[in-house]
């Protein structure tokens, strides 16, 4: 977190008790706000108040209308990812998603080409209001996400295994980031 402006953390929980998992991310919350970066849950919109945590990160649409109804009240941030077509990600903005994410990997592990995610990313921050976030692998595609315009560029549980460690990775991130030109509009 000291590595340089973080806007949010995504925390899967593990398996557990609700009890478990809200103590769990209460562990966290305060490592991740303290530095001004969003705690979001993933999947579990039922814990968010609970935690403390600012919102959540659905990697599944269908569960969208009942994270907005949960959340939406209490001025939470509500992220939809798991969109496989364009028409999903319309759908979700419409509904009032406070961001969509392209290119996360599959529950199985795989992923869309980068190709895809990187197209995907222009033509939604090109012609939508609602923030895009751009998923990569890796540290070598944070440039290519950044020149797309999204608004964000996520990080994969990679950057944790990165050989120049973990801080030296967000660093740069950060600079390949700042150092990409928007592109034209």
């Amino acid at each position: 977190m000291s590595a340089g402006r973080i806007d949010a953390v995504v925390l899967p929980l593990p398996e557990g008790d609700d009890r478990s998992l809200v103590n769990f991310a209460k562990a966290v919350g305060p490592m991740v706000q303290e530095a001004n970066a969003a705690l979001l849950l993933q999947d579990h919109m039922h814990l968010v108040a609970r935690s403390g945590a600012d919102g959540v990160h659905l990697t599944k649409p269908d569960m969208l209308e009942e994270a907005l109804a949960l959340l939406r009240p209490q001025e939470r941030i509500v992220g939809c990812a798991g969109l496989r077509a364009r028409h999903d990600a319309m759908e979700v903005a419409e509904a009032g998603c406070d961001y969509v994410m392209f290119g996360e990997p599959f529950a199985d592990g795989g992923h869309l080409p980068l190709a895809s995610v990187l197209e995907r990313s222009q033509w939604w921050s090109e012609v939508f209001q609602t923030p895009c976030v751009t998923f990569v692998s890796t540290l070598d595609d944070v440039g290519a996400a950044a020149a797309t315009g999204t608004e964000f560029v996520a990080l994969g549980a990679g950057v944790f295994a990165a050989p120049q460690g973990v801080a030296a990775a967000v660093t740069q991130a950060l600079e390949t980031i700042t150092a990409t030109p928007a592109p034209e509009r």
